[in-house]
């Protein structure tokens, strides 16, 4: 099977059955916020169920900490990945990530696993270096057209319980797989034509296309300072967004690249894009949103 897909030098070309995508998370992405790594390198593969779109999918991931990448889809009989889905208790309503079970197992290791070029394991990244899709083009920044009311968002940072979390994101009408999924927190991009960054004219938020590594809050901070001393685009104001910033960027559904974000954000981030992002903030940890270095520029869009 490995022998179609295009690994990394650090990679294990072999499966580890026992992995599940909680695991994975607690395992690399806890990994990721400690400063005293001893290896960054290490690199599995596993396989999981998606349960996010129309229909299940079954995918094959290569994890690792501070990285992460699906490596193929796998064409698994629909009824086996709804079987397992209810084999956890769950129904084939509940949006989120599954492991395998013990049948699927069986399955891929005969079907897939043991089998030189299977068919139905499909590579999701090819040979070449596939340019990556931002989607449609923003419109420039200060020609959006936008009248509306401005939204301020808060700015000082908090510690929140679910129960807070839950009224501050109903309270803004922010989108949440669980708390709120009909929330539709609209945005009002721009493109500010320096291929880095784009502004939301709606709330005065200038955001970092790209994310910063996975690191621990104290490296992050360093990192911030980091690109403030370089004037990373043109400033040095650059900080972490609060929790209402970064839950500002939610969408309903995901995009291509899987990201519960505008497309014109990269796919280059080191957290799943599927994972519920109102229960990592909870944590204290960082999701793909949280990683989108900003600067408030409302006085300048004013």
């Amino acid at each position: 099977m490995f022998t179609k897909l295009k690994l990394s030098d650090s990679t294990a070309a072999q499966i580890e059955w026992d992995m599940t995508p909680d695991l994975a998370f607690c395992t690399f992405s806890a990994k990721g916020l400690r400063d005293d790594l001893t290896n960054t390198d290490e690199r599995i593969c596993y396989f999981f169920v998606d349960n996010y779109g129309e229909k299940p999918k079954l995918y094959l991931m290569e994890r690792g900490t501070r990285y992460i990448n699906v490596l193929a889809e796998v064409t698994a009989p629909v009824s086996m990945l709804e079987d397992c889905i209810i084999s956890h208790g769950c129904t084939l309503t509940t949006k989120d990530n599954f492991p395998i079970d013990a049948s699927l197992k069986k399955w891929l290791i005969s079907e897939v696993v043991e089998q030189e070029n299977c068919p139905l394991l499909i590579p999701t990244i090819s040979e070449g270096s596939e340019k990556e899709n931002f989607g449609v083009p923003l419109p420039v920044a200060g020609k959006t057209g936008f009248k509306g009311e401005k939204v301020i968002l808060p700015t000082k940072q908090s510690s929140l319980a679910e129960n807070e979390l839950k009224e501050l994101i109903i309270r803004w009408n922010f989108y949440d797989t669980v708390l709120n999924p009909q929330g539709n927190f609209e945005n009002v991009l721009a493109d500010n034509e320096d291929t880095f960054t784009v502004t939301d004219e709606r709330t005065g938020i200038m955001w970092q296309k790209a994310g910063l590594d996975l690191c621990s809050i104290r490296k992050m901070s360093r990192n911030i300072e980091q690109l403030n001393k370089d004037t990373f685009a043109g400033f040095d104001d650059w900080r972490i967004p609060t929790t209402e910033e970064a839950m500002s960027l939610m969408e309903q559904a995901p995009n291509r690249k899987g990201l519960y974000l505008h497309p014109c954000f990269s796919k280059e981030q080191p957290f799943d894009g599927k994972t519920k992002a109102h229960r990592i903030l909870v944590r204290g940890l960082q999701t793909r949103q949280d990683l989108l270095v900003f600067r408030n520029c409302s006085r300048w869009l004013l």
